[in-house]
Parts: C-alpha cells; sequence; structure tokens
C-alpha cells in the first residue's frame, strides 16, 4: 500500500513558485478634482478595469506576469470625472512543475492572485495622498476574469469563422 501511494505521488508534478521580484512598471494618478473644485456635493462612483499580460523571460522556468489596472471616479449627480488611476504592477515569478497546458492559466490566475494584496495596498495609498478616501479594492475573482477572456476569444473566432467567405 505504501508503495502505490509513493508511486501515486511521483507520478504528479510538484509545483513550485516564487515571487522573484515585483515592482510597479507604471503609475499615473490624474486628480481631476483639484484641477477644476467639485461645485458641490460629490457621490463618487468607481469602475475599475483589469487586464493581464505574461510573458516568458529569456531565463528557464521564470515568467514575468503584468496587472494592468484603471480606476476612472466619477461624481454620480454631475458626471464630472474625480480622478483617473492607471497602474502597471509587474511580478517576475520562478515557477517549476506545471505542465505546458496549465501554464497559461497559472500565469494569468495565481500570479495575480499572489500580487493583488500589493496592489490593493499601493492603489489605497495613492488615492489617499491625492486626497480622497482610500480605495481599498474588493477582491478580483482571477478565475472568473481568466474564464470571461477565453468565452470571448472563442466568441470572437466563431464570429470571425462566420464572416468567412465559403469557397
Amino acid at each position: 500500500m505504501a508503495e502505490q501511494e509513493t508511486g501515486a505521488a511521483e507520478q504528479q508534478p510538484q509545483v513550485r513558485m516564487s515571487t522573484l521580484t515585483q515592482f510597479v512598471r507604471d503609475l499615473s494618478f490624474e486628480n481631476v478634482l483639484s484641477q477644476r473644485g467639485t461645485g458641490g456635493e460629490v457621490n463618487p462612483e468607481m469602475q475599475v478595469a483589469v487586464n493581464l499580460d505574461a510573458k516568458k523571460r529569456s531565463v528557464e522556468n521564470q515568467y514575468e506576469v503584468i496587472v494592468k489596472l484603471r480606476v476612472d471616479s466619477k461624481n454620480k449627480d454631475s458626471d464630472q470625472v474625480l480622478f483617473v488611476l492607471e497602474m502597471e504592477y509587474a511580478g517576475v515569478f520562478h515557477i517549476e512543475g506545471v505542465p505546458d497546458e496549465q501554464m497559461h492559466p497559472f500565469l494569468m490566475i495565481e500570479c495575480p492572485r499572489m500580487l493583488f494584496p500589493f496592489i490593493r495596498r499601493i492603489i489605497s495609498d495613492v488615492t489617499r495622498d491625492g486626497g480622497f478616501p482610500p480605495l481599498n479594492l474588493e477582491n478580483i475573482d482571477f478565475v472568473q476574469l481568466y474564464r470571461n477572456e477565453i468565452s470571448r476569444r472563442q466568441a470572437e473566432a466563431q464570429a470571425e469563422q462566420k464572416d468567412q467567405p465559403v469557397s
């Protein structure tokens, strides 16, 4: 029995991931409110857009994952822009033991999940330092984000196939 358990454990690859470094690649905070003034009561509405990118580095088993966020804040009552925040946050990861067919979802789900607490803190600090209450982003469901992107790409591919002339 012990031999069977050992054999099963040897068949499954041991996944190892370590974060080698993480950094802000680009950060922009445009405080429109301080430039124009509010002219009355402010009732903010936030829109958050998230994009992900990943690429293999020249060093074996190393990947760079980039989380791109854009936060647009508007006054609900007047549709006046309060601020715009754009940030690209990158992490370099050493990953071993992930099968090739599972590497893409791993890079687009697990790596951003590791970076997110740091992204949340930076955005909170930047909005607070910009004169607004700190923006504490809610957790992002990277699994659902990944599934939505795959569905979007499949729908796009099907639409292209339908548009192709039949010869």
